[in-house]
């Protein structure tokens, strides 16, 4: 979270307080979250990872949020952020044999090895992620996601809620980050049996229909890798008969595309590229 000022007090009315200047963030509310496109909670959950990364090697050594629940999030210009830091710890629990090392949780439970100078060997650590999984990871990423990447993300979502593979998790997750579009722009998609007559610089402005989930709430407007694949969206959806290819992309350098339910008013636009349904 990005600390803009802070001020510290000690007198008689309020001792030792501190008072900090924040950058100004929404709160998180899930249920918006899941009408949001795949994109936009993808690029949520990678914050998280950078997030989960972050306190797992701070300079204060590991850091466990113990209050690691929605409302302690905000989103800021698309990305994860936590604010509320009061519950924050870094002491790792003590022990003397593994029973001691056992995390209780409302759906699974773990026990962790307690470690020769008698600590619970990442307990902070994996605290912090199964909470992630269980918060965040188990509803943001699989739903509605790319068909392509499904299996990739069961497996990740899997390995979150796993204690044996909690740290093969964090680092899958950890490593695309820096280049997503690798891994979520270059899929295989399917020939598409129908034709499609191509007519450069032309743009329809209406035939707009509705469709879930969309960029525009008036229209249909998806990201797509290719023209193959806005195709095969098209031809997915039994009102398409067109589809629109803009100069915009989103954060993963994927372009958007308008799908329309005809082409009867097509109008001149340098910027965009339509593609008409030949009907036999």
């Amino acid at each position: 979270f990005q600390l803009y000022g802070y001020c510290y007090q000690d007198s008689n009315d309020i001792p030792d307080t501190l008072t900090t200047i924040t950058e100004l963030g929404s709160p998180l509310e899930m249920i918006q979250l899941l009408q949001t496109s795949w994109e936009d909670r993808f690029r949520i959950c990678l914050s998280l990872v950078r997030l989960l990364h972050y306190l797992a090697h701070s300079p204060l050594g590991s850091v466990t949020l113990l209050d690691f629940r929605p409302r302690q999030f905000v989103i800021v210009d698309g990305e994860l952020k936590v604010t509320d830091l009061d519950d924050a710890s870094i002491e790792e629990s003590s022990c003397t044999s593994n029973s001691d090392c056992f995390m209780e949780f409302p759906a699974r439970n773990f026990t962790l090895p307690c470690s020769v100078e008698g600590r619970c060997q990442s307990m902070n650590e994996k605290r912090n992620l199964y909470n992630a999984y269980r918060f965040f990871f188990t509803y943001l990423l699989p739903h509605s996601a790319p068909s392509s990447l499904r299996p990739l993300l069961d497996k990740i979502v899997n390995a979150t809620g796993n204690r044996n593979k909690h740290g093969k998790a964090k680092d899958f997750l950890f490593y695309p980050s820096p280049s997503v579009n690798s891994e979520f722009t270059q899929k295989c998609v399917k020939s598409a049996n129908s034709k499609y007559r191509r007519v450069p610089e032309a743009f329809i402005p209406d035939e707009n229909y509705r469709c879930w989930p969309s960029y525009h709430h008036k229209g249909c407007l998806l990201s797509v890798f290719d023209v193959s694949e806005a195709i095969e969206i098209c031809d997915s959806y039994s009102q398409c008969k067109a589809f629109v290819l803009t100069n915009q992309t989103t954060w993963t350098g994927r372009q958007l595309v308008f799908f329309k339910m005809a082409s009867n008013h097509i109008m001149p636009d340098p910027d965009k590229i339509t593609y008409v349904k030949v009907t036999d």
